[in-house]
This record gives C-alpha cells, structure tokens and sequence, in this order.
C-alpha cells in the first residue's frame, strides 16, 4: 500500500543524493580556501618587504652571515631601483644606489670579520656574499657604460672599491691560495751580519 511516506522517499533519496556529494567535496574546499589565505598572507609580507624596509632589516641584523644574506634579497632590490631610475634619467639616484650597495657590502664584509673570522672553515655568508659582489661588478659595469660622461667618474670609484672588496672576500675563503704565500725568507735575514760572510749568490 503506497501512502503518503512512500511518495516522499524519492524526493528525501533525491536530496540525500544532492547533499552527500557536497559533503565528500567539503575538505576540498577547506584546503582550497585555507590555501588561499597561505598564499594571501605569503603575498602580502612580501609586498611589505620594500627596500627601505630590507635596509633597516639589514643595518639591524647583529650576525655577519645572516647580514650577508639580507644583502642578496637588499642588493637586488637596490639594482631594480638603480634601473628604474636610469630609464627615467635620474642618473643622481642611480649613482646613489650604487655607492649605497658598496657601502652595504662594505659594512656586510666587516660585520662577517668580526662574527665569524674563520672564512676557510665556516664559509657561509662569504660565499653568498663573493657571488653577489660579482653580480655587482657586473651591474656597476653596465652603468659605466650606460650614464652620460659626468656620473662615470663616482661610478668608476664605486666598481674599483667593489673590485677590491671581492678580492678581499677571495682571500678571506682561499688563504692558502699558491702563489700568494710569503717568501720562506724575509729580505732581513739576507742582511749581512757581522762575523758572517754572506753567502755566494748563484
């Protein structure tokens, strides 16, 4: 006999049918939207992290190795800015970016020599910090090149201080480099000395 509770079970099996399925995809869209404000959140502090802001993140940070690695993220934010301002012609702003880098690498070079003095055995941070430098030369080069003939001369002193703080970071991680090692004998010790007669020269 067929009354009125047969007639509404298709239509609850109907719903059910509807309703389950919606729930079996519920986890996909918790992921989906938790997902969704990880990468909002990631978004946003990234969006925060100007250059201003890698500046004062730099000169606040004690630790010479974590300095170092600021100084990647700060010195390519730095050569954006220098580009940008080289495509509108304020070649007095790209001239300061680029002294502001060698500064930076300057102040991450001594801060490393005092925190960890051990370049050959604890290499972090040098390294970073030796590529970046020639990642600088290079950029420094292309606005040598590139300024009219009055920014060069700053510029040129900005490339050869960066030259030679390079080569300080080479001779910091490779001390034991042949062919910079001092002479067995020092110049004194070939002095004549009283009572001895020097010796007979090949």
């Amino acid at each position: 006999m067929a009354g009125p509770t047969a007639h509404h079970r298709p239509e609850k099996d109907a719903r059910a049918k509807k309703v389950v399925p919606f729930l079996n995809r519920a986890p996909f869209w918790i992921c989906a939207a938790a997902l969704g404000a990880l990468l909002v959140c990631t978004g946003a502090r990234f969006a925060v992290e100007t250059l201003a802001q890698l500046q004062e993140r730099f000169d606040r940070e004690p630790d010479g190795v974590k300095r170092a690695k600021i100084l990647q993220k700060l010195g390519d934010a730095q050569f954006d800015a220098e580009r940008s301002a080289a495509k509108s012609g304020d070649y007095s702003s790209v001239g300061l970016m680029m002294e502001k880098y060698r500064d930076n690498v300057r102040v991450a070079v001594e801060t490393l020599k005092k925190t960890h003095a051990d370049a050959e055995r604890h290499s972090s941070g040098y390294k970073q910090l030796e590529m970046h430098v020639g990642k600088g030369l290079r950029e420094v080069h292309d606005v040598i090149l590139s300024v009219p003939e009055d920014y060069r001369p700053p510029m040129l002193l900005v490339e050869q201080d960066l030259k030679d703080l390079d080569l300080e970071l080479l001779r910091l991680l490779f001390p034991r480099r042949p062919g910079e090692q001092p002479p067995p004998h020092s110049a004194a010790s070939t002095l004549k000395k009283p009572g001895v007669a020097p010796e007979k020269q090949l």
